[in-house]
């Protein structure tokens, strides 16, 4: 990992992920600049020492000069349900604002990208665990979203020279410090279960458990957020003018929902009562990844794949983010 210190622009650094990138960016001693409109993300999870610009990405031109060394773009729309229903929302801010950041780093000569790509642009996967030479082929406007700022990333890179790296994470959980999940609505499985332990709601559905796996209940990769972050780093130094790296980020193993739920169980010291649903549409049975890219290429090995430490991690900043908490 580079020891001089660089000046680093994080859009969408007010949310989950971008929160705990740039507190790493700002302890490896870089200079950090959040940019985000807070329209999902959250003020107080901008950390201490970077500087924050309430904005739109589509203006990112009005703040990026020569000064940066890179940007880390993690400003997108992300609710699968939501792009279903409001697609159109998700075009014009996850591509629209790509391609305007785009033009804004061409304009102002910064040429080392990260981008924050997803699992979702697999779709339903044709082989476990996945890997990046698998098909895409999204089954959201969500996922599609995604996969159409890799395909311009790969032309901007391609045509300008610009050295980008996209990381496709699988299933992010656990906290950082004071940066953990604050999402509003909340759709993923940890933060839910926890919410049950908590007492801010009754149960916690499990949709479907007829799948053919183990217990009958869908496997998932879980990947610590500071596993996650790390990664970031070592892509802004592993990235190359001229190509568009694409990398895997997953631990390789899959849990199930049900060893989540008596993971939080036995972390809380809590019951948690379930409800059975039916299946949802578009539930693969399995997403596990392969990160043999990311190892190969970015020297990347995540050290924190034990599920009760990331719950554990992630129970002690519900707690703390809920005044009220048992």
């Amino acid at each position: 990992m580079s020891k001089s210190p660089k000046k680093y622009l994080v859009t969408g650094g007010a949310g989950y992920v971008g929160s705990v990138v740039a507190q790493h960016l700002l302890e490896a001693g870089h200079t950090v600049t959040v940019l985000d409109d807070l329209s999902t993300g959250f003020r107080e999870g901008v950390p201490a020492g970077a500087e924050f610009v309430q904005g739109r990405i589509q203006d990112a031109a009005k703040w990026l000069d020569p000064s940066y060394d890179g940007v880390l773009h993690f400003a997108a729309h992300s609710q699968v349900g939501e792009s279903v229903t409001d697609p159109e929302k998700y075009w014009i801010n996850n591509v629209g604002g790509s391609i305007a950041l785009l033009a804004a780093m061409r304009d102002a000569g910064v040429r080392t990208l990260v981008f924050s790509s997803t699992a979702a642009t697999y779709g339903e996967p044709v082989s476990s665990p996945i890997t990046e030479a698998d098909p895409t082929a999204p089954t959201s406007p969500y996922g599609a979203t995604k996969l159409a700022v890799d395909h311009m990333i790969t032309g901007e890179a391609a045509a300008h020279g610009l050295a980008a790296v996209s990381l496709r994470y699988f299933n992010v959980a656990g906290a950082y410090g004071s940066c953990g999940e604050r999402h509003s609505p909340e759709s993923h499985l940890i933060p839910l279960v926890l919410q049950v332990a908590l007492g801010q709601r009754e149960s916690i559905s499990v949709y479907g458990d007829d799948y053919p796996t183990p217990d009958g209940t869908c496997v998932r990769d879980y990947i610590h957020v500071a596993d996650l972050a790390e990664a970031h780093l070592l892509a802004l130094d592993g990235a190359t003018a001229g190509e568009h790296l694409i990398c895997n980020l997953g631990n390789g193993n899959g849990f199930s929902v049900r060893e989540v739920i008596e993971t939080v169980r036995e972390v809380t010291g809590h019951p948690v009562p379930e409800t059975a649903a039916p299946r949802r549409g578009g539930d693969p049975a399995v997403l596990v990844a392969s990160a043999a890219t990311a190892r190969e290429r970015l020297g990347w090995q995540p050290s924190r794949a034990d599920l009760a430490g990331i719950v554990s991690d992630a129970w002690t900043f519900a707690r703390r983010e809920e005044p009220t908490a048992p």
